[in-house]
């Protein structure tokens, strides 16, 4: 090999590594995000299911009658 054919390949492979090292990072951002937004849902979900279960506990006098 040339010695240009040897710095363009050089070249190359530093700007991969940056590349590799920037993607590294949004991946591990999308990572964060992905984790605050499970425990957002598993919040919700716990939310959802009390007020079901206190919705149950109030029984049929808060319940609209069937011809509303």
């Amino acid at each position: 090999m040339n010695e240009e054919r040897i710095i363009e390949l050089e070249i190359k492979q530093a700007y991969q590594e940056e590349l590799i090292q920037v993607l590294n990072q949004v991946v591990a951002g999308h990572q964060q995000q992905i984790v605050k937004l499970e425990e957002t849902c598993k919040l919700l979900n716990d939310k959802i299911k009390s007020l079901a279960y206190s919705g149950r506990e109030l029984g049929s006098a808060d319940e609209r009658p069937p011809h509303y």
